[in-house]
Formats: structure tokens, sequence, C-alpha cells
């Protein structure tokens, strides 16, 4: 198991404090109900890899990637006040494909237990 390193430290309080930045700060109806699910950070924490999520999946992915390009200068100023950081990180936000692709994965193995149970 490797260790819990710096990197793995700032991308979390990069995650907590962009979270709390969506709910109380940020006012673009583009990135509503967006929901950060992890940040990957270089090794050398210059640059910073935001995923999210939205509420209506892939559909709003493009509408919300436009609201962090606007929001960005918003963000990465923020982030270096509360996070007091000697270098901020370049940020650079995708969206999170996981989510679409477990509900997808889900909708299978009910498609499949559906049609087996009409087998049987």
């Amino acid at each position: 198991m490797r260790p819990y390193t710096r990197g793995d430290r700032v991308g979390e309080l990069i995650k907590e404090t962009m979270a709390e930045l969506l709910q109380k700060q940020i006012s673009d109806p583009r990135l509503a109900g967006v929901t950060i699910t992890g940040v990957k950070m270089s090794r050398d924490l210059r640059n910073a890899k935001i995923y999210f999520a939205t509420p209506q999946g892939a559909d709003t992915s493009q509408a919300a990637s436009d609201g962090f390009a606007k929001a960005h200068g918003f963000v990465k100023r923020e982030l270096a006040q509360r996070l007091g950081l000697r270098y901020m990180p370049d940020l650079k936000f995708f969206y999170d494909t996981t989510i679409d692709y477990s509900a997808r994965i889900e909708q299978l193995l009910k498609a499949v237990k559906k049609n087996d149970a009409n087998h049987h």
C-alpha cells in the first residue's frame, strides 16, 4: 500500500474547497448541482485535474465545462487564498464518466436478471 502523499492531501483540500465554493459562492446556473468527484495532483503539485459529475449526466457536461472555464480565474484566486500554497497549481476540469458507466452496468445487469427470470 502506498503512503498518503502530499499530493493526495493537497488534492483532498482542493476537492473540499471546490465543493464549498460551488455551494456558496459560484452562482453560474451551468454549475448548479455539479459535484466534485476527485482531484488528481501531478507529482510536482503544479497541475490539478479536477473531476466533476453533473446531475443530468453527460448531457450537461459541456455546459458545466464552459461554466468552469468562465469561473477559472475566480476559483484559482479563491483556492490560492484559502489553501495558502506556495505555488497554486494549474487547474484543469474533466467530466467524470464513472457514474455514467456504473449506471449503464447496473442497467445491463437488471436487463440480464429480468431476461433470466423470464426464461425460468
